[in-house]
């Protein structure tokens, strides 16, 4: 791994790193909004609770709250996440082109699913993270059949 790939690596990582603290900044308006608990905190009717208090909601309920309502910093999280996990799969494919192939294909597939799961939200954060999944799901995929049929280095000089 080269500096570069080392450096681009740990930026991410914090960008993320604030982004999410962000998130959940913006995310925590949950508590004073008791009307919303019903629609925005599936992590907490996981474990069979009903929020009957603030103190009841999940931390994680917040991150759902802000990517419906304050998208910004979810979405610059999400891409951060993205660009990071790419970036990983640069690095230890980056000379197994077939494999690189997969990786993106999978992402790709990973992307489409998430973009069919949050496909039914009504609300603007919704809609944003369906079509950015949706949009990079397509891209990812287009690149991983790229990279699958990509010409051999020698082919150039045999056609000439």
């Amino acid at each position: 791994m080269t500096f570069r790939n080392f450096l681009q690596l740990i930026i991410t990582a914090l960008f993320f790193i604030v982004f999410t603290f962000c998130t959940w900044y913006e995310g925590s308006e949950i508590l004073d909004r008791p009307w919303e608990w019903k629609y925005s905190t599936h992590f907490t009717q996981v474990n069979d609770n009903q929020a009957m208090d603030a103190d009841d909601i999940s931390s994680f309920d917040h991150f759902v709250y802000a990517a419906k309502f304050k998208p910004l910093f979810p979405f610059l999280m999400v891409l951060a996440a993205s660009y990071f996990i790419i970036l990983t799969g640069y690095i230890l494919f980056i000379r197994r082109i077939k494999k690189m192939a997969l990786f993106f294909f999978g992402l790709g597939i990973l992307f489409l699913l998430s973009s069919g799961f949050v496909s039914n939200s009504p609300t603007v954060g919704g809609n944003i993270f369906t079509a950015f999944f949706l949009i990079g799901g397509m891209i990812a995929i287009f690149s991983g059949v790229l990279y699958y049929f990509r010409m051999p280095r020698g082919f150039n000089t045999f056609m000439k």
